[in-house]
């Protein structure tokens, strides 16, 4: 497929996922705030902030419909509409809580079809140079979104009128695809949508069958740099002796400015390091971090402190996370959608586990049980993939790797 090079700048090109951020922060932070404000039961609300969270695993399976029929700007923008529609309906239904379960979860699959049409997308307009840049734009614009989201969300509703806020916030999740008009796409394949989910499990082990792939999913499965403390800090805050005011303060400004630094430091030590072992190298350092948190005094500054650090090395990681689809997407991937979609729902698999894990380390021994188990079982499984990549690497170098089976050989057509 020839590329067209007229692109804009690589920075515009990431902003562009400004809705899959806004989206996730509507779903994991505004609305979840709003329905306790309306004293909705705690249990409640995370049964259903966990029932529209879910799509992150498996929405992967309408993947495929993303490679054919229409361009991935196509699908990325009326993805971009629909979870626009599902936004500003949640915002609407605050006393309806089935409906708004239903809103949010279905804004939530959207928005996680739109990251994969976008990522698939504009892996194919950009340079190999570039792939780190991306990412780390990607995340800015993921992290950023969440941001306004929980900025933006609550104080909208209490300061105008509810139609009026809802269909401001769905203007906000629709507004990044302005920069689509800007991005060539390539044209798709063109055959029926309706035969990719046939032909789904035939592309999957398409994507198995390539070693790499296989690596990556195993590297992105384990609990190497998932750094699952982060969605527990906000509950430890009185385990420090911090005050509500505090926790709110080192959750807000703890949270986005070592984000938005992990972000940028990313491509910088992305240069001196190969991405598989920097992603193991992030880790292990981010969990050394947390076991020199046990030793420290249980006071507010180590809340802060926690915090800052968890999510620093955590932006590292999605950064990494997103480099390394990037390579394993390559060049001309007529399933460079399915890819994306597939390899980056594995990447929020050892969030969960880990998340129970940790809590049931705390239920056991406290701060100490969470931190040391959170970070002995990712050493560990850093220094297993260490070993896996090591062997790989060897194999590779010396020939011992065979051609893989190539991905299928439909070739999306030039043009729109």
């Amino acid at each position: 497929m020839k590329k067209n090079h007229s692109v804009p700048p690589v920075w515009l090109m990431g902003l562009s996922n400004l809705t899959l951020g806004v989206v996730t922060g509507i779903v994991a932070f505004a609305l979840p705030q709003l329905m306790a404000a309306e004293r909705v039961p705690e249990w409640k609300i995370a049964a259903i902030t966990a029932v529209a969270v879910s799509p992150s695993f498996w929405c992967v399976l309408f993947g495929p419909m993303l490679d054919v029929r229409f361009s991935r700007r196509w699908y990325a923008t009326v993805l971009a509409g629909c979870a626009a529609v599902f936004t500003a309906i949640a915002f609407l239904s605050l006393h309806r809580l089935l409906l708004l379960e239903l809103a949010l979860t279905l804004a939530n699959v959207s928005a996680n079809l739109f990251g994969a049409a976008l990522g698939g997308w504009l892996s194919t307009v950009i340079e190999e140079k570039d792939r780190n840049i991306l990412s780390k734009w990607m995340n800015v614009a993921l992290i950023g979104g969440m941001g306004i989201a929980s900025t933006l969300g609550g104080e909208l509703t209490r300061r105008l009128p509810i139609s009026l806020a809802a269909g401001l916030m769905g203007l906000i999740v629709f507004l990044p695809t302005l920069t689509f008009l800007l991005i060539p796409a390539p044209g798709p394949d063109r055959r029926l949508a309706a035969e990719s989910f046939g032909q789904f499990n035939r592309e999957v082990l398409s994507l198995l069958r390539r070693r790499e792939n296989v690596v990556v999913l195993l590297l992105f499965l384990s609990p190497c740099s998932s750094f699952a403390l982060t969605n527990l800090l906000g509950g430890l805050g009185a385990d420090f002796h911090a005050s509500a005011r505090e926790i709110s303060l080192a959750g807000g400004v703890g949270e986005f400015v070592p984000a938005i630094l992990g972000c940028f430091l990313f491509p910088i030590i992305a240069r001196r390091l190969p991405l598989r072992f920097f992603y193991l190298a992030n880790g292990v350092a981010g969990s050394l971090f947390t076991l020199g948190l046990i030793v420290l005094p249980h006071l507010t500054w180590t809340f802060a402190l926690a915090v800052f650090g968890e999510f620093l090395f955590q932006a590292v990681a999605f950064s990494i996370q997103i480099g390394i689809v990037f390579d394993a997407i390559g060049s001309n991937n007529p399933l460079a959608a399915t890819t994306f979609a597939f390899l980056t729902a594995a990447t929020n698999v050892p969030l969960t586990y880990m998340m129970v894990a940790d809590g049931r380390a705390y239920s056991a021994a406290g701060v100490a049980g969470a931190f040391s188990a959170d970070a002995s079982i990712s050493i560990v499984a850093c220094l297993a993939m260490g070993v896996l990549l090591a062997k790989f690497s060897s194999e590779a170098s010396s020939g011992a790797v065979q051609p893989q089976e190539p991905a299928p050989t439909a070739q999306p057509s030039e043009g729109e």
